[in-house]
């Protein structure tokens, strides 16, 4: 077994988050199965831009005046649906969404995949 601490992870910025990898290709403590990490959405970080990828579940750790939105389409994204700490969000593959947040707020949040590859939609074959 590995034990592993949040900061103990490598952080990776991303335009609107920071995501920091625990487990996974690319994670701290290596899997060829899954995905594990953690990420924080800010204003620190510059506006989210919607985006989509494989099927996810997302633990809302943290919240402050934080947001999603999410649709069937990059010009269909429905109204802001706000978060509180504890929510578990079960996004479908491929939808688009975006986290925002008001002004000083951040959303923190632990993801998970059942994959390694074919995450982005430029990689599902």
């Amino acid at each position: 077994m590995k034990t592993l601490k949040r900061e103990d992870t490598n952080q990776v910025v991303l335009p609107g988050r920071a995501v920091y990898k625990a487990v996974g290709k690319d994670g701290t403590s290596q899997s060829g199965k899954m995905t594990l990490g953690f990420a924080r959405y800010a204003e620190d970080y510059g506006p989210m831009e919607p985006h989509q990828h494989a099927e996810e579940a997302l633990f809302i750790i943290d919240v402050k005046d934080g947001w999603v939105r999410f649709g069937d389409g990059l010009n269909s994204l429905g109204e802001p649906v706000m978060l509180e700490p504890g929510m578990i969000l079960h996004l479908p593959e491929l939808e688009w969404h975006v986290f925002g947040c008001g002004k000083g707020g951040y959303v923190e949040v632990l993801f998970f995949y059942g994959q390694v590859d074919n995450i982005r939609p430029e990689e599902i074959e």
